[in-house]
């Protein structure tokens, strides 16, 4: 049963069926999107791999095609394919449809509330490597994503977010229940929402903050260039 490659297929089908609706034009983007895409996943399949290799988390071949590329199940790469194309895509969906940056006077509290308190739980939890290095590469992405951007975009993206946890606990609830991803709790806090690890929902801010961050910088590099006087 190829279930982890169904899940892919049914995570990006619906962003790319709609990527032509004329009010989102998502294809437009596109060509900042797929390097963002590729930076994005060259950078999760390195640390996924490593994770792989040291037993932090592994797969049920049960629910596999077989097919392995960098070590890594086949489908596993293609998450990473998947998964921030959607994660994008409802970024600028909701950049189309909603107008209103509701969430932008308060990005920055919430950003720095992060920023503080997740290496806090990091420190506390140093062998939970899981743990420890996913809160410390959020609190370091999202300084990061402060200091080029400030909140231009932190607010919105912070709404992309809490609108993707709907289809995220849908998806990585499948992969977590039956199991075909498993987790050992050595390497991690021990908690779950039902099956998933509370890791996940962080794990998931980290991918697609890294993605959107890479996203919208090309395209004010690309804005910036297109507006520069030409020189005689």
């Amino acid at each position: 049963m190829y279930i982890y490659l169904y899940l892919n297929i049914f995570t990006i089908l619906f962003p790319l069926l709609l990527s032509f609706d004329k009010k989102v034009a998502f294809y437009r983007g596109w060509r900042a999107l797929w390097p963002a895409i590729a930076i994005n996943a060259i950078f999760f399949i390195v640390w996924d791999a490593i994770f792989t290799e040291q037993g932090v988390w592994g797969f049920n071949e049960e629910y596999l095609t077989g097919l392995y590329l960098f070590n890594l199940p086949i489908e596993e790469v293609l998450f990473f394919i998947t998964v921030p194309y959607a994660c994008v895509f409802i970024y600028d969906v909701l950049n189309a449809y909603i107008p209103k940056d509701f969430l932008q006077p308060y990005a920055k509290t919430i950003g720095f509330l992060l920023i503080v308190v997740l290496p806090i739980i990091a420190i506390f939890n140093i062998g939970r490597v899981y743990t420890s290095i996913t809160f410390v590469l959020l609190s370091l992405a999202l300084l990061l994503h402060l200091k080029f951007f400030d909140t231009r975009y932190l607010g919105r993206l912070f709404m992309a977010y809490l609108v993707h946890l709907v289809p995220f606990l849908l998806v990585n609830g499948v992969l977590t229940y039956l199991p075909i991803v498993w987790y050992n709790n050595n390497y991690n806090l021990g908690i779950r929402i039902v099956s998933i690890p509370v890791e996940d929902t962080m794990y998931s801010m980290l991918m697609l903050l890294v993605t959107i961050s890479i996203y919208e910088g090309i395209k004010q590099r690309k804005r910036i260039k297109q507006f520069q006087p030409s020189v005689v």
